[in-house]
């Protein structure tokens, strides 16, 4: 016996309570359902039907089998679907949002080879920093930075994220060089002005996680914010203050001595909890192979040391 088969046409037989019609449905003799339901009663050793003039009346034996078989087909059903998307061409339009700096610095000089690979998908990318409702406005994919609020959006981690403590030489050369956390309170602070929080999170490299050494929080008022991770960091290259960087956004300008790392030994958080470069996604039962497609290039890209090792290296010098 064709056990998927007999199921399925045990579900149109029951939905419709009629062997004929299921056998229309199905394309096959009106015998052929009957058989197959025959083999399925034989099998469980239960009647699935009582049978009169007027049609099929699903015993309780049937309505228990119903129940559980509609689950079961239908996550069959979708376990095929789900597999034979895996091997779909990515193609259709892709809209996206990213974080302007990261996006221009880490995203746009990649789309050439993203577009040469992927050449079905059409790219659609928004700029902004804001949080946007991504299924009220039609977007497929986020790129987000940093700790991530609860929702019931889908996320894979693409990267950590941290940022690092820097200022200018000249500014360093006038104000001195903190050596803890707490040094900071003496010094002028340049901060995002994206949303309200003032406090920062210092977690010291190779501390044992909750010890009294591991971590400190310090709030910072500041007399300077903007809304731009670019314009942060030239205001840090003329000497405003000290400000608290993206490792990503500090490459050349700790390569070049433009900045100075300070506190070396402590990454700067925004916020408690796991901090990382997230892809953030709609919670569709099936992910689109273009959104697979895009989330895995970017996901290659940055899990490699060797992406990330000339900012880690210019973080040392």
């Amino acid at each position: 016996m064709d056990y998927y088969t007999a199921v399925r046409a045990f579900i149109i037989a029951a939905d419709t309570l009629s062997l004929s019609k299921a056998a229309l449905q199905l394309e096959v003799k009106t015998s052929t359902i009957s058989r197959y339901i025959s083999q399925l009663e034989a099998d469980m050793g239960i009647a699935l039907f009582n049978r009169s003039t007027r049609g099929l009346v699903l015993t309780e034996g049937g309505r228990v089998f119903l129940e559980h078989a509609t689950t079961a087909l239908k996550a069959l059903d979708d376990a095929r679907r789900i597999t034979s998307s895996l091997n779909v061409r990515p193609r259709g339009l892709l809209r996206v949002t990213v974080p302007p700096a990261f996006g221009r610095q880490h995203i746009v000089r990649h789309l050439p080879t993203f577009l040469e690979r992927y050449q079905d998908i059409e790219l659609d990318i928004e700029f902004q920093n804001e949080t946007v409702n991504l299924i009220d406005n039609g977007i497929d994919l986020a790129i987000r930075l940093g700790v991530l609020p609860e929702s019931q959006l889908k996320t894979r981690k693409l990267a950590p994220h941290y940022r690092i403590a820097c200022a200018s030489p000249d500014y360093l050369r006038l104000a001195g060089t903190p050596e803890r956390p707490s040094d900071l309170n003496e010094h002028k602070i340049l901060r995002l002005s994206l949303g309200a929080d003032t406090n920062w999170h210092f977690v010291k490299r190779g501390a044992q996680a909750g010890s009294d050494t591991s971590e400190r929080v310090m709030t910072f008022q500041g007399r300077l914010r903007v809304d731009d991770v670019d314009s942060l960091r030239e205001l840090a290259i003329a000497g405003v203050g000290i400000a608290f960087l993206p490792y990503w956004a500090l490459g050349r300008s700790l390569e070049s001595k433009e900045l100075i790392q300070v506190l070396p030994e402590w990454d700067v958080h925004g916020a408690k909890g796991e901090s990382a470069i997230w892809a953030v996604y709609p919670p569709k039962k099936n992910v689109s192979s273009k959104v697979r497609a895009f989330v895995d290039f970017y996901a290659d890209l940055f899990c490699t040391d060797d992406y990330w090792a000339k900012l880690r290296d210019g973080a040392k010098s």
